[in-house]
């Protein structure tokens, strides 16, 4: 039992840094930044370059960068934030109680799943609301507008009265009673389409938001984890890291791409505020490094609830927003050809696969 105890003692305590190497450190920062920028902002800088067509070139490599990007939010959440995360909650450094349920991690994964299909619902209802709002405005103004339909008076026939009535024109009558209603200015339907885009928009965009925080969040964990990682799996850690960034980063920029809006600063702002996320954490990692020990319980559990909750936002995005959306029930994917689909699946795959393999050394 002595020996027990001193063993979780020893795992629990901080790690030796050996040489620590600040130089390099600092320099990861850039190194990361440069990289995460680079895969996050080609994306948009091909799409907004020009206008293009399908099967064109640049259509082809955002098709393929989309897909792909696809396959590595899969892979994050399966491969590199869920492990990460049961690894964490089965931590002898924390309280016996986080160790007497062993699924933690999935219960915070599921947690994060069902508030992230509430929220979608508040913003899809908010958002349906809004268009009946607008559609009856519209009913009411053009209402307000029409012109009163003219009709033609009959005269009452009173049995009691034995006169007869004054003849009537008939003339007159075929061309007064019937009037042509006044035809809708505007196309059929028409605020019922802008409602149903409208809600689309919306349910992408907020979708593409989510997604960012739960790849932030992250972000944040593993710059913090560079920068505390020892002399000798710092460098395999950050060549690890700098692909794992390359390629979220493509992941993220072509979601940006299908916003709503064709501006640009709603996709620098939301490039920027990824980019900048990993290289903030390696700062505070090396700001914090000589009082930090990635060991203790408060620095254990922070971490796995936080991969968990990230891991549950990254797999219901990829699940019900990217492949089932963009793929089972798409109209536009159900209409490409065999070897544009083969295409979309296989950039999927590959993009699956790479991220899996990172996750043997990151």
């Amino acid at each position: 039992m002595p020996c027990f105890i001193a063993t979780i003692a020893q795992e629990c305590s901080p790690e030796s840094m050996g040489d620590y190497n600040m130089s390099l450190r600092i320099g990861s920062i850039f190194i990361i930044l440069i990289t995460s920028a680079i895969g996050t902002f080609t994306p948009l800088l091909i799409h907004r370059a020009r206008k293009y067509e399908q099967n064109s070139f640049q259509d082809w490599v955002l098709l393929i960068a989309k897909f792909f990007g696809t396959g590595v939010i899969l892979a994050t959440a399966f491969i590199h934030m869920l492990p990460d995360a049961m690894n964490n909650f089965g931590s002898p450094c924390l309280d016996p109680e986080w160790q007497t349920y062993g699924s933690w991690a999935g219960i915070f994964c599921m947690i994060a799943s069902f508030a992230l299909q509430l929220l979608e619902l508040a913003a899809v209802s908010n958002s349906s609301r809004l268009k009946l709002q607008q559609s009856q405005s519209t009913k009411e103004e053009y209402d307000c507008e029409a012109p009163p339909t003219p009709t033609t008076p009959t005269t009452p026939t009173n049995p009691k009265n034995n006169f007869s009535e004054p003849p009537v024109d008939t003339r007159s009558i075929g061309s007064t009673t019937t009037t042509t209603p006044t035809q809708h200015p505007h196309p059929p339907h028409h605020v019922h389409s802008a409602g149903f885009l409208e809600t689309h928009n919306a349910y992408k965009d907020i979708n593409t938001i989510i997604l960012e925080l739960g790849i932030v969040m992250h972000s944040v964990i593993i710059g913090i984890t560079l920068a505390n990682t020892g002399a000798d799996e710092f460098l395999s850690l950050l060549i690890a890291l700098v692909f794992h960034q390359f390629f979220e980063g493509i992941a993220l920029g072509t979601r940006v791409n299908g916003m709503h809006g064709d501006g640009w600063a709603r996709p620098v702002i939301m490039g920027l505020f990824y980019i900048i996320m990993t290289p903030l954490g390696i700062g505070i990692g090396i700001g914090i490094h000589s009082s930090f020990n990635p060991n203790s319980p408060t620095s254990i559990l922070a971490s796995a609830i936080l991969d968990s909750l990230s891991a549950g936002i990254l797999l219901y995005n990829a699940y019900v927003s990217l492949m089932s959306l963009e793929i089972n029930h798409s109209p536009e994917f159900q209409q490409y050809s065999i070897t544009r689909k083969l295409i979309c699946f296989l950039s999927m795959y590959i993009g699956a696969a790479i991220m899996s393999l990172i996750g043997k050394w990151s």
